[in-house]
């Protein structure tokens, strides 16, 4: 259990990397297309699709790490009743499979639009990149939280030892 563990951490390592990559690109384009406006009044044409691909990749890349480590913000209001009544292992078990399986259908449509993107051709407007890469990357992302969330829920109910070694 252990050696999985450490495997999975290694593993979350890369959509992290993948995102850090994302905004450090977005953050140079931004910076170059503000000198280039303000002083050559001269903008990158591209910035507004590149910044919306780019911002895709950095949510959707991060999404499973996130979702796996209990990232997410969260409003704890009822904390104390499920804590009082011990129920706080069952709240997470129901919560995490409830919530993965409901990423299911969305994961599913992104899937069927990016496949429609992909029949019509459709690229965006300045670059031509084309649109379904996006879409698929999104849908595997949604899919693999889904996952992810899934089975973090089984560990809270079969495992929740293994679960609290891991620092989840």
């Amino acid at each position: 259990m252990q050696a999985l563990a450490s495997f999975l951490r290694r593993a979350a390592a890369l959509p992290v990397f993948v995102a850090c990559l994302a905004l450090f690109a977005l953050m140079v384009m931004t910076f170059c297309d503000v000198v280039l406006r303000s002083a050559f009044n001269a903008p990158i044409e591209a910035a507004s699709e590149l910044t919306r691909v780019l911002m895709a990749i950095i949510v959707f890349s991060v999404l499973p790490v996130m979702s796996a480590t209990g990232g997410h913000i969260s409003v704890d209001l009822t904390d104390g009743l499920f804590a009082r009544f011990r129920l706080d292992r069952l709240r997470n078990v129901v919560l995490y499979i409830a919530c993965g399986i409901m990423l299911i259908w969305p994961a599913q449509r992104v899937w069927v639009l990016a496949e429609r993107a992909r029949d019509y051709g459709d690229v965006t407007e300045y670059l031509n990149l084309p649109l379904f890469y996006v879409g698929w990357f999104i849908a595997v992302s949604v899919w693999i939280t889904a996952l992810v969330l899934i089975v973090t829920g089984l560990m809270h109910l079969f495992a929740p030892k293994a679960l609290a070694e891991a620092g989840a």
